[in-house]
């Protein structure tokens, strides 16, 4: 797997890591779905950016998802942007379509 970007994360990437990859994972990180093109993807940006402001040591991994996209749909990712918090490879939270920073708070309220 490529290295992981920390903190807050501004491009998505082709080049997902593998579930057995993300698996191995030690500690926390955020896993974010979506696309460059994706209006609701684009409105969500500034939530989340926002919120990594307050974590700038988390593992923020940004997934080009769609057709064709293994890790999506191993996740079950069927809307964008969807953010999926780990912990030690696993998930422990997520939320979909959100708007506001809040929404992100309160998914990472969830971390371990």
């Amino acid at each position: 797997m490529q290295a992981t970007q920390i903190g807050f994360n501004p491009e998505y990437s082709e080049d997902a890591p593998s579930l057995d990859e993300l698996s191995s994972l030690v500690g926390s990180a955020l896993l974010e779905f979506g696309t460059p093109w994706c209006g609701h993807c684009q409105g969500s940006r500034s939530a989340i950016e926002e919120v990594m402001l307050a974590f700038p040591n988390l593992a923020h991994i940004k997934v080009f998802d769609g057709k064709g996209k293994r890790l999506g749909r191993q996740f079950s990712v069927t809307l964008w942007p969807t953010l999926i918090l780990l912990h030690d490879g696993k998930e422990v939270g997520r939320v979909v379509r959100f708007t506001t920073a809040n929404e992100v708070r309160e998914l990472m309220s969830q971390s371990v």
